[in-house]
C-alpha cells in the first residue's frame, strides 16, 4: 500500500474552489483523502443522497491528470459513491452538466499553472464550492486522517454519465446563438494544450466561421490569460501576419479563461472581454474583482458596478447579492477574461440559462459575435469602453510568508508607502480589499497581490498608455522585488 509521505511545508493549498499543489505532492494519498473528504461532506448534508449517490469526474490535458482521476474515482467508491468518469472536458462543460442534472463534480485541473502543478476543484450540484463548504473538506480532511491507499486505488475504472457532457455544452451555445451568427468570420484557434482545443473549433464552424486550427501541442503548456508568455504573443502576431484572420481565440488549460486577439494578433485584456461579453448580453449589472479596469464604472455601459475581492466564489456572491436586490441581467467576470453568467438571459426567443462558474466559451462567442452585428473590428470595439492601458505580471517562487510581510508593510509603514510612490507624486487613494491597490496622485494604478493558488506576487497596473503600462509594470515588478527576494 502506499502511505502518506512527510511534507513539511507542502505546496497543496486550497484557493479558488478548490487545491493546489505539486503533482508529487497531490498525486497519492492527498488526493483520495481530500476527495474522501469531500465525499463525506456532501453526505452528512444530503447532497449525495440528492444525487444518488452520484459524483461527476473530469480532468484536463496534464500528464498527471489520468491518475490523479482515478485516485478521485477509487475516493468515491470507498466512501460508498459513485464515480462518473467525464474523461478529459472543460470545467465549464463538468459544471454546467452536474447544475443540470443535480450532480456534484470534481475537477482535476492546475488550470494555468506549469504542468509539474495540478489540483482538485470541487463543485456542488449548484455551482462552485464557497468558503464554508472549503472550511467543511478541511475539517474532514483533518478528522479522517487518512494515512495510506486502499490496495488497488490506482486501477480503479469508473462509470460513465448516461449522456455525453461535451456535447450538451456544444450545443448550450449553438442553440442560443444560432445558425450563420459567426457566418463570414476566419478564425484562428490557438489549440496549444487546452481541453477544449477541439470543442471551439466544432462550436465556431456550427454558428458558421471557419476555424483555422493552429499551434496544437503534444505536451502541456501553461497560458496564463493574465500573464501571457513572450512566445504566445509572438506566436499570434506571426498567425495574424501570415493570414487573413478576423481574430485569435483561445483558453487557459481547462478552459474556464478566454483569450482573444484581434486582428493584428494584439490580444485583449481579460476584463475588457468581459465588459464586451456583458455588454453583448444587455447586463444591467457587472460584477467584477478590484483588480479590473478602473474605467468601467466611467464608460456609462451598466447601471450597476459591483467591486469584489480576487475569486470566482467573491463574484458568485455578488452576483447572488445583485439578483435578490432585482437585478434584471446580471453578468460576472475575472481580469483573466473568465466570465460567469449569473441570471437567465433572453434574447431572439431562445434563453441561455444562468452558469455561475468561470467560462471562456461564452466571451469568445459575445466578442466574435459583435463584430458580425456591428460590422465592425474586434479593436475597434475594445476602444469604446475607454478602458485605460493596463498590464500585469507576476514574481513567481515567492513564499506567501514574504507576500503577506510586504503587503502588510505597505498598509501599516505610511512613511515607507510613500517614499515608494514618490516617483508617481504620492498616494491619492488605497484600496485594500484584496492585497494593496495604490492610486497615486498622477491618476496612475499599482496593484501589489498574493496568488491564492500559486507562490506569486502578482502585480497589476494602470496608465494613460501601453507603454506608460508597461514601465510602470516593470518598476513595480522591481519595487515589489527588492522587498520579497
Amino acid at each position: 500500500m502506499d502511505h502518506l509521505p512527510d511534507f513539511a511545508g507542502s505546496s497543496l493549498k486550497f484557493g479558488t474552489s478548490g487545491l493546489r499543489g505539486l503533482v508529487a505532492e497531490l498525486n497519492g494519498i492527498p488526493a483520495f483523502a481530500y476527495t474522501c473528504a469531500f465525499a463525506e461532506m456532501l453526505k452528512k448534508d444530503g447532497s449525495a443522497a440528492a444525487a444518488r449517490n452520484r459524483v461527476l469526474v473530469g480532468r484536463d490535458l496534464r500528464e498527471s491528470s489520468p491518475d490523479i482521476a482515478r485516485l478521485c474515482g477509487a475516493a468515491l467508491r470507498e466512501s460508498g459513491l459513485v464515480a462518473l468518469d467525464c474523461g478529459a472536458l472543460p470545467t465549464p462543460a463538468l459544471a454546467y452538466h452536474g447544475m443540470r442534472f443535480g450532480i456534484p463534480a470534481i475537477m482535476v485541473t492546475g488550470s494555468h499553472i506549469p504542468e509539474e502543478r495540478n489540483g482538485l476543484k470541487f463543485y456542488r450540484a449548484q455551482g462552485e464550492i464557497d468558503k464554508a463548504d472549503e472550511a467543511a473538506i478541511l475539517a474532514w480532511h483533518a478528522k479522517m486522517n487518512i494515512l495510506r491507499l486502499p490496495e488497488g486505488a490506482r486501477t480503479v475504472r469508473s462509470q460513465s454519465p448516461d449522456c455525453d457532457p461535451i456535447a450538451a455544452y456544444r450545443e448550450r451555445y449553438l442553440d442560443f446563438f444560432g445558425t450563420g451568427a459567426l457566418a463570414g468570420l476566419t478564425v484562428g484557434v490557438y489549440q496549444h494544450s487546452s481541453v477544449a482545443r477541439d470543442v471551439i473549433v466544432q462550436v465556431l464552424e456550427g454558428l458558421g466561421a471557419r476555424a483555422v486550427p493552429l499551434g496544437r501541442a503534444s505536451r502541456f503548456i501553461p497560458v496564463d490569460t493574465e500573464a501571457l508568455r513572450m512566445e504566445d504573443e509572438a506566436l499570434a502576431r506571426t498567425w495574424a501576419a501570415e493570414q487573413a484572420l478576423d481574430a485569435i481565440v483561445s483558453t487557459d488549460g481547462d478552459a474556464d479563461r478566454p483569450l482573444i486577439a484581434d486582428a493584428s494578433g494584439t490580444f485583449l485584456r481579460g476584463d475588457l472581454v468581459g465588459a464586451i461579453t456583458a455588454n453583448d448580453l444587455g447586463a444591467d449589472t457587472i460584477v467584477t474583482p478590484v483588480t479590473s479596469n478602473s474605467a468601467l464604472e466611467a464608460s456609462g455601459a451598466f447601471e450597476t458596478v459591483i467591486r469584489t475581492r480576487v475569486g470566482s466564489p467573491y463574484v458568485i456572491e455578488g452576483m447572488l447579492e445583485a439578483t435578490r436586490s432585482g437585478a434584471r441581467a446580471v453578468v460576472g467576470f475575472e481580469a483573466n477574461g473568465g466570465v460567469l453568467l449569473g441570471s437567465d438571459i433572453v434574447r431572439g426567443g431562445r434563453k441561455l440559462t444562468a452558469l455561475p462558474t468561470r467560462d471562456a466559451m461564452l466571451p469568445i462567442l459575445c466578442a466574435l459575435g459583435q463584430v458580425v452585428r456591428q460590422g465592425r473590428p474586434l479593436a475597434q470595439l475594445g476602444a469604446d469602453f475607454g478602458f485605460k492601458a493596463a498590464a500585469s505580471n507576476r514574481l513567481k517562487d515567492i513564499p506567501s510568508e514574504k507576500s503577506a510581510a510586504f503587503l502588510l508593510q505597505l498598509l501599516q509603514d505610511r512613511p515607507f508607502l510613500g517614499r515608494l510612490l514618490l516617483p508617481l507624486g504620492g498616494v491619492a487613494a488605497l484600496d485594500d480589499k484584496d492585497g494593496v491597490r495604490l492610486t497615486a496622485r498622477n491618476g496612475e494604478v499599482v496593484h501589489f497581490r498574493a496568488s491564492g493558488n500559486a507562490p506569486e506576487l502578482r502585480v497589476y497596473v494602470e496608465a494613460a498608455t501601453p507603454e506608460r503600462a508597461e514601465d510602470l509594470l516593470e518598476w513595480g515588478l522591481a519595487q515589489a522585488r527588492q522587498q520579497v527576494a
